[in-house]
């Protein structure tokens, strides 16, 4: 049984003594993604997830290296070493989930509504607009799609192939409404769409999102869930949070 034992414990990884050792901390994410991470005019990169980012490696005692990389290539360039996790607002995904390890979530995305300034006295939630006299728009092929089907299923569906048609239709009152990721339509609500839409900031469903890391890697997950419990417990997390999705001064610096 000792032998089987110190077999298996060969093949798990320590990622964090590796860190520790190196005294630096690798991050991927995907530059793009308002307010997560993004750039300023002056090219700096800033965001939700940098944030928390530069906490983590503060409390590890470590420098912090962000590697940009393109979406559809994270997970394979994660799973070859070339950063430490996956700090990108990643959905958690039964598919994903067998490639990685997830922490726990460290933030709940899911689908919101911007609604046409018109509607703001009679619509205050999703359920307010499951009716044939409504026009809910979404991006074709998407979970906001999905969640009008669901959720709204007597109002009548129109897609789009891109976001930005569609929340601006909704900004002309062209549709009644539109459907999307909680992180997408709370950015454009406090940009282009300033006093001509009302978000209905809540998300109506729940989309997990978490820090992925390479499997068998148990200390730097236990580390990861501990850290994400203790800055959630002192008040860390709120501060970082709010500084992004409650407060708008960090709009002045991004290019537009």
């Amino acid at each position: 049984i000792m032998i089987l034992l110190q077999s298996s414990i060969g093949f798990s990884r320590d990622t964090l003594a590796q860190i520790q050792k190196d005294k630096v901390l690798r991050i991927g994410i995907d530059v793009g993604y308002m307010p997560f991470e993004m750039k300023t005019k002056k090219g700096q990169i800033i965001g939700f997830d940098i944030d928390l980012a530069k906490l983590m490696a503060k409390e590890m005692g470590v420098k912090l290296k962000i590697v940009n990389t393109s979406w559809d290539g994270i997970i394979p360039a994660l799973l070859t070493n070339k950063f430490d996790l996956i700090l990108g607002g990643m959905s958690i995904t039964p598919k994903r989930n067998l490639k990685v390890n997830f922490t726990t979530p460290y933030f709940e995305a899911g689908q919101s509504i911007i609604i046409a300034g018109k509607h703001r006295v009679k619509v205050k939630s999703y359920k307010d607009l499951n009716h044939k006299k409504f026009v809910i728009a979404s991006r074709f092929g998407t979970t906001g799609e999905l969640a009008i089907k669901k959720y709204l299923p007597r109002a009548t569906l129109k897609t789009y192939e891109d976001r930005e048609t569609g929340m601006l239709d909704v900004a002309f009152s062209r549709v009644d409404a539109f459907v999307y990721d909680f992180p997408a339509n709370h950015v454009f609500s406090i940009t282009k769409g300033v006093s001509k839409v009302v978000h209905i900031a809540k998300p109506f469903t729940k989309e997990p999102v978490g820090i992925a890391i390479r499997q068998d890697d148990f200390n730097f997950l236990n580390w990861l869930n501990n850290f994400l419990l203790v800055i959630k417990s002192d008040g860390r997390y709120k501060k970082i949070h709010d500084s992004w999705f409650v407060k708008t001064n960090w709009l002045a610096k991004v290019s537009q």
